[in-house]
């Protein structure tokens, strides 16, 4: 990733606790320079230290998010996707994977006062299933070349559209064979980048774990069977249950003409809760994503926290799917000694109650005060 970061001449000592992990916390903590020190370090001559009171936590990540596309689905300009941006960082989230923009958001990776952004490049998907003008549609045949190609413009990341609704048969399929998926994930592998996949349907998730998909996104067709197989691999699964939540509206909308696809829709959006607290409950990683681009606004993180609280996972575990794993998954710092210090300070410990990551009283991004008072 080539974020390029100033260092903050701002030093800020943190009361704490500092919750460097779910079970490991210090009393308090220092910037300086932009990073984060346990212990309190040599100040620069003159230095005026600023106390920040509360709760520190690492900034939350968005690991299904969309930089660049607009709520009419097509393409922004540099400085709406900038705007989007923003709206994620005062929202608290500091760490974006992009899941697929139709626009080269790249320049965004080197404005030091945004997330953090490690891209995908564009959404690959086989012709016209998927929706309009999002992705490079293609088939089969070409598919490992495309899959190189974006490897090549991303940050190590490939994101594929496994499957989508096949009118001919009036329901959600998938999209490739698991032959396409394997040479996918092949040429990801062989380009040093990891694939992911969107999948909505039951049949897609077991030709993705055969292929060796390093991550599943919505994966709202988890079965018994699956979530097995998943937890066995350490698969995560990115949730991205406010977007499930708008599978009624799908279903809806297509129902006149597909009414299998719409029961089917129904049947996903019903199991959400269980689905995803089946699989937490089996070991599978939950990483916490907002789809945020396109259908959904972005700002939205605080409302697929509640979507997991609603699921079954306690306050610790949501801050384990919003915070924690996710850096651990991106190979990206948290608050460890020396680390670059992307951080919330909130009112009380959020491990009682998710809740108060709402009512964040600051936001540091690479050791600047960028939102709070």
């Amino acid at each position: 990733m080539s974020t390029v970061a100033t260092e903050s001449s701002t030093v800020l000592h943190l009361t704490g606790p500092v919750l460097v992990g779910p079970e490991q916390e210090i009393s308090g903590a220092w910037v300086v320079g932009g990073r984060i020190h346990h212990e309190k370090p040599e100040l620069p001559a003159g230095a005026e230290i600023r106390e920040l009171d509360g709760f520190v936590v690492p900034g939350l990540a968005d690991l299904h998010c969309h930089l660049g596309i607009g709520d009419d689905g097509e393409g922004t300009s540099l400085a709406t996707a900038r705007e989007q941006a923003l709206t994620d960082r005062d929202t608290g989230v500091l760490l974006i994977r992009d899941a697929g923009s139709i626009i080269d958001n790249s320049p965004l990776q080197q404005q030091a006062d945004l997330p953090r952004l490690v891209r995908c490049g564009r959404h690959l998907a086989r012709t016209r299933r998927y929706l309009r003008g999002y992705a490079h549609e293609l088939e089969p045949e070409d598919l490992p070349a495309a899959v190189t190609h974006e490897a090549q413009r991303g940050d190590g990341w490939v994101k594929l559209v496994g499957d989508w609704i096949d009118r001919e048969v009036g329901d959600l399929t998938p999209c490739w064979s698991g032959e396409d998926l394997a040479a996918a994930a092949d040429a990801a592998h062989a380009a040093g980048a990891r694939i992911t996949t969107h999948t909505f349907d039951e049949a897609t998730v077991p030709l993705a774990l055969d292929a060796g998909f390093d991550c599943l996104e919505h994966a709202t067709g988890l079965t018994d069977e699956t979530i097995e197989r998943a937890a066995a691999t350490r698969t995560p699964v990115v949730t991205t249950l406010v977007n499930i939540d708008e599978f009624e509206t799908y279903a809806s909308q297509g129902e006149a003409k597909f009414p299998a696809y719409a029961a089917h829709m129904r049947r996903l959006r019903a199991g959400r809760y269980e689905r995803t607290r089946d699989a937490h409950d089996a070991g599978i990683p939950l990483l916490v994503g907002t789809d945020a681009g396109g259908v959904l606004g972005h700002g939205i993180i605080h409302d697929e926290l509640d979507e997991l609280s609603r699921a079954g996972l306690t306050a610790t575990q949501i801050l384990e799917a919003a915070a924690w794993a996710p850096r651990r998954f991106l190979d990206v710092p948290g608050l460890e000694d020396g680390a670059p210090a992307d951080l919330l300070v909130v009112p009380e410990d959020p491990r009682a109650g998710h809740g108060t990551l709402r009512r964040t009283r600051h936001v540091v991004l690479r050791g600047d005060v960028v939102h709070g008072h």
